[in-house]
């Protein structure tokens, strides 16, 4: 992993404003792994997610922390989890094809997720952005657009594709506190580190504006301080 400077920080954020998520989370990996540029696009997705969570753990700690509300009653309900279980399990070495029902599919990347939210838009049916998923992931050559799939034959699918790509999805169990119902909910990782990204870049814009302020040093100048002497020379502006 290349280490990333404050400076490589913000122009990351710059470049990364407005695009969308599956965007922003391989454009991160590229400038953390630039010898992956060309590839990661295409990477499975349980790979790309493992990248994202190695380079939070080095730049934004272990603790994966954040909240989502409860679809029953609409309770707060927090989680807190150790990115080292995700950035050190052992990538999957799953290379044969799947078979679901006769018919080959790879592991889904990146790539095949942009493919299929595009192809009719937002994905309202979770269904049909699962067939669109399993149609842009066919390996055997055959036509499928005609062929129609249960809900049985899509929880199969799935339950093959997360067996052979566990960090493909990452998925939290919450029991809520207040009304004791059980539900889950996906952890999306380019979203989550691209929040993180984002509130640094906008403390160090602060920061910038705070120094340069005061001192008359330039945006390079005060990037270029370690956070130490960075948050001495604040303490001082605003004592």
């Amino acid at each position: 992993m290349r280490a990333l400077t404050h400076a490589d920080f913000l122009s990351l954020w710059e470049k990364g404003r407005g695009l969308h998520p599956l965007d922003q989370g391989l454009l991160a990996i590229h400038a953390a792994f630039p010898e992956a540029r060309e590839t990661v696009a295409d990477w499975p997705l349980g790979q790309r997610n493992r990248a994202l969570a190695e380079l939070h753990c080095s730049y934004f700690g272990h603790a994966l922390e954040g909240w989502t509300s409860c679809p029953q009653c609409g309770e707060k309900l927090e989680f807190n989890m150790d990115g080292r279980a995700l950035a050190e399990q052992p990538q999957s070495q799953h290379a044969e094809p799947i078979v679901i029902h006769g018919q080959s599919f790879r592991l889904p990347a990146s790539r095949d997720l942009a493919r299929a939210a595009l192809e009719r838009g937002a994905a309202a049916d979770p269904d049909a952005a699962a067939v669109r998923l399993l149609r842009a992931c066919r390996v055997d050559g055959g036509d499928d657009a005609g062929q129609t799939w249960s809900e049985e034959e899509l929880e199969e699918a799935g339950e093959k594709m997360a067996a052979a790509d566990p960090l493909a999805e990452i998925v939290l169990n919450f029991q809520c506190p207040v009304c004791e119902a059980a539900c889950h909910e996906s952890l999306d990782l380019p979203t989550f580190l691209w929040a993180e990204l984002e509130a640094l870049a906008r403390r160090l814009v602060m920061d910038v504006h705070a120094l340069a302020s005061a001192y008359g040093w330039s945006e390079r100048e005060i990037l270029a301080l370690s956070d130490t002497r960075r948050r001495l020379y604040l303490e001082m502006v605003s004592a």
